[in-house]
């Protein structure tokens, strides 16, 4: 199944709604399969209407096309705060922030990678990585998400004011 191409698709559906299918994911299971579908609205958050909105378009949509053979459930959500990077595009966006890099096969002995987002030039992507600078092409990437910067959201415990620290 071409994900990418689903995804063009689901983001031509939902564009009079104002909302962007940024990537597809299909997770297949013996059980019950999964199309999770990750969303984004341009200048805000995507909310729980959103989601909603989306998944009726979308179960309406694949009802009648029937792209995916089998059963499955379809998830719409938000990227989080952990997003997942589908396009060297995504990556250039993130330029500058830390990421997590699974890769089809091993480069430089690696196929886990974890760096800041250094350039993206096409469909190259550069990452500073604690052993240096990596490039590789965007075909040769598995799956990639940011890491989030836990400090910067506010999520690390500060020490509260007014009391000392006793040593």
């Amino acid at each position: 199944m071409d994900t990418q191409a689903l995804a063009q698709r689901f983001s031509s559906i939902l564009a009079d709604q104002g909302v962007e299918c940024i990537g597809v994911e299909f997770l297949p299971s013996h059980g019950q399969s999964t199309l999770r579908v990750y969303l984004d609205v341009e200048g805000r958050e995507v909310t729980v209407d959103d989601c909603e909105a989306a998944s009726r378009e979308l179960s309406a949509t694949l009802d009648v096309e029937d792209p995916i053979p089998g059963h499955y459930v379809l998830e719409v959500s938000s990227p989080g705060i952990d997003r997942p990077l589908f396009t060297a595009a995504q990556f250039g966006k993130v330029a500058g922030q830390e990421v997590k890099v699974l890769l089809k096969s091993p480069l430089e002995g690696r196929r886990r990678l974890r760096g800041k987002v250094a350039s993206v030039e096409g469909e190259r992507i550069a990452l500073d990585t604690d052993t240096g600078r990596i490039e590789f092409a965007h075909d040769a990437v598995e799956s990639a998400r940011v890491v989030p910067d836990w400090a910067a959201l506010g999520y690390v415990p500060q020490p509260k004011k007014g009391v000392k620290n006793s040593q």
